[in-house]
C-alpha cells in the first residue's frame, strides 16, 4: 500500500498518454512507408510491437462506494491475497480507508487499483467527492455495494456515465446475503440484480456489467467473469481505443495507391502500368498487382508465420487469390473476360492498323479490366490489414 498525493497522479497519467500519442504518431509514419512499399510483413511486425508497448501502459481503476461496503476487502479478493499479507489493503469493521491508496497485482500487470475513502467519509455531496477524488484521472470505475443499492450508488453511476467512462457495479458480501434467506440462491441473486437495474433506470443510467461476489472467496460466483471482463476492457483501453484510427489510416493509404495507379492507367499508354510482359494476360496482371500490394502468396505466408497462424486464415475471404476466384466474385470482370467478349476483341485486334477508333476501343476495354483487378486486390488488401489489426490486439483468453 502507498498513499500518494493527488497531484502526482495527474502528471503521471498525462505523461503515459503523451508517450502513447508519440508511439502512435511514429506507428502511422512507419505503416504508411511499409504499405506504400507493399511490405505487409513489416506492417504486422510494427503493429505487434506497438501492441506490446501499449499493453504496458498504466491503467488506473477506481474502487469506490459507500463507507463500509467492503471496498478494501474487494481489492484484496480481486488481487487474490489474504487480509493478513503485508501489502494487503487494511480492512475492519470500522472505517479503515481515510485517504486514497493505490495497489498493484501480478494478475493485472501495469494496473493501479485505487482504494478510495467511501462516499461520505470525506465529502457530503457527489460533486465534492468527484472533485476531491479527481474522477477524471481514472480509466475504469468499480462501484461497490452491499446490503442495499442506495442513492449514493446511483449518483456515482450517473456522474461516471456523464463522463463517458467505463464502470461496473459489484455487489459484495453475497455469502452473507445467502445464509439466512428463505428464497433459493438463484431467486435471491436475480432479485438483487433486478433491484440494481431498476434503481439505475429510474435515473436513466444505462445498466453496466453487474457482478455479484463474495469477498471471502475470490474464485466463486461472478468473480471469474469479473476478471475476464476486466482483462478485455483493459485491452480495449490500451489498444482498441488508441489503434482504432488505424482502419481509416489503412483505408486512406490504399485508396491513395489505387488512385495513383488508376491515373497511370488513364494516361492512355498502351502498356500496363506495372509493365507485365503480356497486356492481355490477366493472370499476369493479377500477379503483378498482388505483388505490388504485398498480398502475394509468399508475403502472406510470411505474415501468417509472424502472426502464429496459417496462411489460409488470410486467404479464406480473398477474392483475388486466382483469376478464377476473382472472376467468380466480380460479375463485371466475369463478363469482360467471358469467351464471347474475348473473341469479339480478339477480332478487333486485327483491325487496329485500319482504325484509330478501334485501337482506342480495345485499349479502353483493356484498361477497364486492369481497374477491376486493381480494385479487387486493393479491397483484399484492406481486409487482410483489418485481420492483422484485429488479431494483433485481440485480448488474451483468460
Amino acid at each position: 500500500m502507498a498513499e500518494t498525493p493527488y497531484a502526482p497522479l495527474k502528471s503521471s497519467f498525462a505523461r503515459s498518454y503523451q508517450a502513447g500519442d508519440s508511439i502512435l504518431h511514429e506507428l502511422n509514419r512507419t505503416l504508411e512507408r511499409a504499405l506504400k512499399e507493399g511490405k505487409l510483413l513489416d506492417v504486422a511486425r510494427v503493429i505487434k510491437q506497438t501492441v506490446e508497448t501499449l499493453s504496458q501502459m498504466p491503467v488506473h481503476i477506481m474502487v469506490t462506494g459507500n463507507s463500509g461496503n467492503g471496498m478494501s476487502s474487494f481489492i484484496n479478493a480481486l488481487r487474490i491475497i489474504g487480509h493478513e499479507e503485508d501489502d494487503s489493503a487494511p480492512t475492519g469493521v470500522v472505517r479503515t480507508t481515510q485517504t486514497r491508496a493505490k495497489y498493484s497485482s501480478s494478475h493485472f500487470p501495469s494496473v493501479i487499483l485505487w482504494d478510495l475513502p467511501g462516499l461520505g467519509a470525506t465529502a457530503q455531496t457527489i460533486d465534492n467527492y468527484r472533485e476531491e477524488m479527481e474522477f477524471s484521472m481514472y480509466d475504469i470505475f468499480i462501484i461497490i455495494a452491499s446490503e442495499q443499492f442506495s442513492s449514493n450508488h446511483v449518483n456515482l453511476a450517473k456522474v461516471i456515465q456523464e463522463m463517458g467512462k467505463r464502470f461496473y457495479i459489484v455487489w459484495t458480501k453475497l455469502d452473507r446475503d445467502l445464509r439466512p434467506h428463505a428464497h433459493s440462491e438463484t431467486q435471491l441473486i436475480q432479485n438483487i440484480r433486478v433491484n440494481i437495474q431498476k434503481e439505475l433506470q429510474k435515473e436513466r443510467v444505462n445498466v453496466p456489467p453487474i457482478f455479484l461476489v463474495s469477498n471471502l472467496d475470490p474464485l466463486l460466483y461472478d468473480f471469474p467473469m469479473l476478471r475476464d471482463t476486466l482483462h478485455k476492457d483493459l485491452s480495449n483501453i490500451r489498444c482498441y481505443g488508441p489503434l482504432s484510427t488505424l482502419s481509416s489510416t489503412f483505408e486512406k493509404i490504399i485508396d491513395d495507391r489505387v488512385a495513383s495507379l488508376r491515373e497511370r492507367i488513364d494516361e492512355g499508354c498502351s502498356e500496363h502500368p506495372l509493365s507485365v510482359r503480356d497486356d492481355e494476360d490477366m493472370r499476369e496482371c493479377l500477379k503483378a498487382y498482388r505483388l505490388k500490394f504485398g498480398v502475394d502468396d509468399e508475403s502472406l505466408e510470411q505474415v501468417a508465420q509472424s502472426m502464429g497462424t496459417v496462411v489460409q486464415e488470410f486467404k479464406a475471404d480473398m477474392k483475388s487469390q486466382t483469376l478464377y476466384t476473382l472472376r467468380r466474385g466480380d460479375w463485371r470482370l466475369r463478363l469482360m473476360t467471358c469467351a464471347f467478349v474475348n473473341g469479339f476483341f480478339h477480332v478487333l485486334k486485327y483491325l487496329l492498323c485500319f482504325s484509330c477508333c478501334v485501337r482506342c476501343c480495345v485499349r479502353c476495354f483493356r484498361h477497364m479490366k486492369y481497374k477491376r483487378i486493381l480494385l479487387s486486390v486493393a479491397q483484399d488488401t484492406k481486409t487482410i490489414l483489418e485481420k492483422i489489426l484485429k488479431d494483433s490486439i485481440s485480448p488474451p483468453q483468460i
